[in-house]
């Protein structure tokens, strides 16, 4: 298993991706401002008889992204039509694969914390997890861990009566 990963590890590694930055956000925040747009009716109640309601900044702020966002696409588009060059941003995809496995065990601890409602589990999970991913070996820094995890939650939980 370990082979296997140091393998994939590498061949990730010489693997880049080449990314257009200006065209890129432009396009990807034109968009995340559309679907705001878009949820924004559903998420936020207005009563008919307020003059400015929740739903007003926002929705000047969302147009106003999309115009710069416009603006932003328009400015590298005339760029790629007079043959001019365009700002590129190298992006290794072990750094990124690395970022989103760290995300994940964020994410999967908060989860797990909420769903039990007990801190320590999503905790103890976080962890275990980060020893894993850091590959280490020995015994006694996986127990230390894991108490220190549970004392801690211990401590806030019973002597300080504080609710996670």
């Amino acid at each position: 298993m370990k082979d296997k990963m140091d393998k994939l590890g590498a061949r990730l590694r010489e693997k880049e991706i080449r990314i257009p930055v200006d065209l890129t956000a432009g396009i990807v925040f034109f968009l995340v401002a559309g679907v705001i747009l878009l949820l924004m009716p559903s998420q936020v109640a207005v009563s008919e008889r307020d003059v400015v309601n929740g739903r007003a900044f926002p929705t000047m702020l969302m147009a106003l992204m999309m115009i710069c966002c416009a603006l932003l696409v328009g400015k590298e588009l005339y760029k790629i039509a007079k043959k001019k060059p365009l700002e590129y941003k190298t992006v290794n995809l072990l750094v990124e694969v690395k970022a989103l496995i760290i995300l994940a065990i964020l994410v999967i601890t908060y989860v797990l914390a909420r769903t039990t409602g007990l801190f320590v589990v999503g905790a103890v999970f976080c962890a275990l997890a980060f020893l894993l991913y850091f590959r280490c070996t020995k015994p006694l820094y996986y127990v230390i861990t894991v108490g220190l995890a549970v004392g801690i939650w211990a401590v806030f939980r019973f002597l300080l009566h504080v609710r996670f």
